[in-house]
């Protein structure tokens, strides 16, 4: 089985081809260059961009596969959650090729796609608990099989690499702030300054404080750093790399914590963490070194796979597939689609 795979859910174009799980392409066209000078994305020019990249980066994932549109025997796009214009860029072109070619299409949650994502470096057996932590999202779920998810906890706030960036833009360091400030870190102490760790009670009528302690939020956190920059000159790289890594410190300290404590509770002893930021050096190497003090198994994609890209949505329509299911071309975006 020989599956197309699109993703244009927010800044980052692509087309993948998978055959029966093993990944054949997987092309990624980023929009950096054009955000850069906003501190962020914005969403009429990442749609625009979309337009004239879709068909390129389709094209090109055909041809690095070695196949063309008579070889593809289904048709997948991500339909959100994510930046509707964007959304609806590849969910158009994807939906177009199905129905000229009358193949099986199917829509993918984007969050589907990264909790799977590890599974495109090899087997990593269910159940297990998955830390979902990107630029739109930091969610706790509980993996069973395919098609069967449980969140556990999310960010009342923002997510976490949307502090990042905005943290990032704060100490004028550019965009995305990720990668800058992962960069940074490394030569910074991050011990120099103690920030704020976010430990949440119970909200309000929440079932127990158990549930409600998986929460997560970083505006206090973003908030501090924010402070602290207008009151302190950090008008020297050392002083700027101390700022960045003892924040980054922070940040890994709320992920991780209430990431191996969802562990414990689930009774489940494999940890996956996934989405852009699972990309961040410092988390992977706090959560491979916590996951061996602990007996944890901890699995996260390689690189390549951390990031938005189309690979991961075919791998979760391949499954669907093969239980007999697909999608009507009707099927729209949904910017706030659920898992």
């Amino acid at each position: 089985m020989r599956v197309l795979g699109v993703e244009s859910s927010c800044d980052d174009t692509a087309a993948a081809v998978l055959a029966d799980g093993t990944v054949l392409s997987s092309v990624v066209s980023s929009q950096d260059a054009i955000h850069q000078q906003y501190g962020g994305v914005v969403p009429e020019l990442a749609s625009r961009s979309h337009m004239r990249s879709i068909i390129p980066v389709i094209e090109r994932a055909l041809a690095t596969a070695g196949v063309t549109l008579d070889d593809i025997d289904a048709v997948a796009a991500t339909c959100g959650p994510g930046l509707v214009g964007s959304l609806l860029v590849g969910l158009s072109a994807a939906k177009a090729i199905a129905f000229a070619r009358a193949l099986p299409f199917i829509g993918v949650n984007h969050l589907e796609g990264h909790l799977l994502s590890v599974r495109l470096d090899g087997e990593v057996p269910f159940p297990y608990v998955a830390l979902l932590v990107s630029g739109g999202h930091t969610s706790l779920y509980y993996a069973e099989d395919f098609g069967r998810y449980r969140q556990l906890g999310m960010t009342r706030d923002d997510a976490a690499g949307e502090a990042y960036d905005k943290v990032a833009r704060t100490m004028g360091l550019g965009f995305p702030g990720g990668r800058v400030i992962d960069e940074l870190a490394r030569q910074g102490n991050r011990t120099a300054i103690r920030f704020p760790r976010a430990r949440l009670k119970a909200r309000r009528g929440a079932a127990s404080s158990a549930d409600a302690a998986l929460e997560f939020s970083f505006s206090g956190l973003k908030t501090a750093v924010w402070q602290y920059v207008r009151d302190h000159a950090i008008d020297s790289d050392q002083a700027r790399a101390d700022v960045a890594a003892s924040f980054q410190e922070a940040a890994v300290d709320m992920l991780l914590d209430n990431s191996f404590v969802a562990v414990q509770r689930a009774a489940c002893n494999r940890l996956v963490i996934a989405g852009g930021v699972s990309a961040n050096s410092r988390l992977r190497e706090r959560a491979h070194a916590a996951g061996a003090d602990l007996g944890v198994s901890v699995h996260i994609p390689p690189m390549r796979y951390c990031t938005d890209n189309a690979a991961m949505i075919a791998l979760a329509a391949e499954h669907r597939l093969r239980r007999g299911e697909s999608d009507p071309l009707s099927i729209n975006a949904a910017a706030d689609l659920e898992l």
